[in-house]
């Protein structure tokens, strides 16, 4: 049973529209980081504004959607998971924005033999958010599909662990070239794109329960 009737046509237009900009978030943020491994600077400030852009989109609906919500009475037993879920898709772009801010302002200096090593943590950890989405529209049309639609953020987001320690093993104990304080910068940076993935599975975890509630 879908959680929203035609009655409800223009919130669950906002919400999708909403989930467009966190979709367009990662991608974007994908790009970005690809654009600064390449040393394109130019491109990596488009793709920053872009995401200045989405995530300030994605505040102003979260807002909407929050109001429409408590002004309409809409689903008043489920209001509140609906929102908290909200505010953690939010939290997903703007991880990703503040993680592109950092990189702008502290221009780490990231090795090229580690450009495969940051793509692919880029890739996996934007890949655990990009499957929430699906799972999350989901909730709202068919609950019952919500849960087998989790697994593979979940799966992205155990990859995105290993490939994370794996790079920071071998930044620090196989990159002798290169002092200390480069390393930590390094893994600080690390985290901030690893954190995508773990914001994605808190969401997962959320949206798991809300939808365990609607089916039953």
């Amino acid at each position: 049973m879908a959680v929203f009737t035609r009655t409800t046509k223009n919130l669950i237009l906002k919400i999708d529209e909403f989930f467009d900009n966190i979709e367009l978030g990662l991608l974007v943020f994908r790009e970005g980081i690809k654009s600064y491994l390449e040393n394109d600077m130019e491109s990596f400030s488009r793709h920053l504004q872009k995401v200045d852009t989405l995530e300030g989109n994605a505040d102003m609906l979260q807002r909407s959607i929050e109001n429409e919500m408590i002004t309409h009475s809409i689903l008043p037993q489920h209001r509140e998971e609906v929102v908290k879920l909200i505010e953690e898709l939010d939290e997903i772009i703007d991880s990703v924005k503040r993680s592109l801010y950092e990189i702008n302002i502290e221009m780490p200096q990231i090795p090229s033999s580690l450009n495969k090593d940051f793509i692919s943590l880029t890739e996996t950890s934007t890949n655990a958010a990009e499957e929430l989405i699906p799972a999350a529209r989901a909730y709202f049309k068919a609950p019952y599909t919500v849960r087998e639609k989790l697994l593979k953020v979940y799966y992205f987001e155990k990859e995105t662990d290993k490939l994370s320690l794996n790079t920071k093993k071998r930044i620090f104990q196989n990159m002798n070239d290169i002092d200390l304080a480069h390393k930590a910068h390094l893994r600080y940076i690390i985290h901030h794109i690893e954190n995508i993935s773990d914001k994605a599975q808190k969401a997962a975890d959320l949206l798991s329960a809300m939808a365990i509630k609607i089916v039953m």
